[in-house]
């Protein structure tokens, strides 16, 4: 059935959009997400591929979106994170949001908005030095999205963060490792100002004690001497 369909420039309560949520929520959908570890203990079962064009209906709003990000529902959640007001996210409610992540996709988006609220060099060492593994996760999704999206950043602040990701390397947990990996392959992949350096870091951890960081290096190697992405990287030379 496909989902229902809000009228154009609703005036959406909270109590309304979840309504919405859960008239177009699936326990199939369910349980797929729990299959890719996705946390569904308070979900309705909404996917993404719907959750976005919603989004796009509501419009920005920060005062809803913190009333959304405090039901706990998982799609209510998504929603604050699509339509937040970046400008108006402060350090602090990034930091309070982040004692209720339980899931790398709440997380992940999260990180987004974090990075475009102007947050990373506070942030992400914050976050990397905090024990707990989605708070962790979050420092170095941050890193990743940045090195994309950050366009006009000095390539040096990317390069200043590898001693971060050299440190955090060593972590075992699956959402914390693939996040580092994730961060050191995309500053990798940024120009080949950072390819060299982040490449240089793979291959160190390749040789590592640790087995956490050999796979970390390994994984990041094999990505950074891919013929397409050096490639990709030499047309971009200026």
């Amino acid at each position: 059935m496909p989902p229902h369909r809000p009228p154009e420039n609703a005036d959406y309560t909270v109590p309304d959009i979840l309504a919405w949520l859960e008239a177009n929520g699936s326990a199939h959908n369910i349980a797929g997400m729990a299959r890719f570890g996705i946390h569904t203990g308070n979900a309705y079962g909404v996917g993404n591929t719907v959750l976005r064009p919603f989004a796009r209906t509501l419009g920005r709003d920060h005062e809803r979106a913190l009333e959304l990000w405090r039901t706990g529902n998982r799609e209510a959640r998504l929603l604050a994170l699509f339509t937040e007001e970046p400008g108006r996210v402060s350090p602090t409610q990034a930091r309070d949001m982040a004692h209720d992540f339980n899931s790398w996709e709440i997380v992940d988006h999260a990180a987004d908005l974090f990075v475009d609220a102007g947050h990373l060099d506070e942030l992400a060492p914050d976050f990397a030095s905090d024990e707990r593994e989605f708070v962790r996760r979050t420092a170095f999704a941050m890193l990743a999205w940045a090195a994309v999206h950050l366009k006009n950043r000095d390539d040096a602040d990317f390069i200043a963060f590898l001693p971060l990701i050299e440190r955090h390397a060593t972590d075992p947990r699956n959402f914390v490792k693939k996040a580092v990996n994730w961060a050191l392959r995309q500053i990798g992949k940024r120009n080949l100002t950072c390819h060299a350096p982040a490449l240089r870091l793979a291959e160190k951890l390749t040789a590592s004690d640790d087995k956490a960081a050999r796979w970390v290096g390994r994984n990041a190697v094999r990505e950074l001497t891919d013929n397409k992405v050096l490639k990709r990287l030499a047309s971009r030379r200026p």
